[in-house]
């Protein structure tokens, strides 16, 4: 019996609900019908009152879990997908984020964002909203690339004091699986080496780190020898394990989803420059999706953002280097 990405998330939540009576889960369709992508299947019926449906309106969505999470509650906000989360950036970055700092009163709300990209769903439904979020001082964002941190990052956003935005890439809901879930886990903040190396680091979270790692299977064929650093939570990030990495390596390169400005594949760079500059053998370099809205058609799709092979070519131009 296997776990898939997405069924990790759904019973996430029905170990959250069923630990804690404070916890209550808050989205559009979100109960009978089971959200969006079924994240949330079955447990508006194995927790009545607790699974409910929200009006069309991030910004009450959010603002009601704010005003609950300050009379005790925890709620869990299911965006549809993560682009939906902007009418409600308002009430997340001038309430929830501030709310400790101004008032000493915590915020423990999760807000879950459906993130990235799958073929044909186009700019509205395939952005990747994590650097935009992590720009703010009081949030925390999470970014699991695996089954198992699906699941105990999860819990652990419903058990912080702290909001967090918990970025859930789509792409893996089906695609990625896992024997069972987790007994144990690596703390939130903490990055994880997916794949130790000696010839090169790439730095990558979320579904890229998959494509690093069959970059990294491809080139150890020819006796290369790449190591993958799992970011896990951009907000904090964890940059000892990165200036270790790139002590063992000498070579960097970043690689998000994400459009590049000011992302976090740039907040990386920056740091590795600052830190470890001195530990480089080549200019440290990164790869995001291209500088435009995200197209429908499934071939641009697939050339729009970073791929394996997109990827492996980076990887190559900078072990010449």
């Amino acid at each position: 019996m296997s776990v898939t990405y997405l069924e990790a998330i759904r019973e996430a939540q029905a170990r959250a609900l069923a630990d804690d009576p404070r916890v209550y889960i808050y989205g559009q369709d979100v109960g009978s019908f089971g959200g969006a992508f079924k994240a949330t299947k079955g447990l508006a019926q194995q927790f009545p009152g607790r699974v409910f449906d929200a009006p069309i309106s991030e910004d009450a969505m959010v603002g009601s879990a704010v005003g609950a999470a300050i009379e005790g509650m925890r709620p869990i906000i299911e965006m549809q997908f993560a682009d939906f989360s902007t009418p409600g950036f308002n009430q997340i970055i001038n309430q929830a984020a501030t709310l400790y700092w101004r008032t000493q009163i915590p915020c423990p709300i999760t807000i879950r964002l459906p993130s990235g990209g799958t073929s044909g769903s186009g700019p509205f439904h395939s952005q990747s909203m994590e650097a935009l979020f992590a720009h703010y001082p009081g949030l925390i964002v999470m970014t699991p690339a695996t089954v198992e941190d699906a699941y105990s990052m999860l819990l652990e956003a419903v058990a912080i004091d702290d909001p967090v935005i918990f970025c859930e890439h789509k792409f893996l809901y089906y695609h990625l699986k896992a024997d069972k879930l987790p007994t144990e886990s690596i703390p939130a903040g903490k990055a994880r080496v997916a794949r130790p190396g000696r010839d090169l680091t790439i730095v990558a979270y979320s579904a890229m780190v998959h494509e690093a790692l069959a970059v990294a299977e491809e080139l150890a064929l020819e006796g290369t020898e790449i190591e993958v650093v799992d970011l896990r939570t951009i907000k904090p990030i964890d940059t000892d394990t990165i200036v270790a990495s790139v002590a063992r390596t000498g070579r960097v390169l970043v690689v998000g989803e994400a459009f590049p400005w000011g992302g976090v594949t740039a907040e990386v760079v920056a740091r590795v420059a600052t830190e470890a500059f001195g530990l480089l053998d080549a200019p440290p370099q990164r790869l995001n999706a291209k500088d435009t809205p995200i197209p429908y058609h499934p071939d641009l799709w697939a050339v729009h953002r970073p791929t394996a092979r997109s990827i492996s070519a980076a990887v190559r131009n900078l072990l010449q280097m």
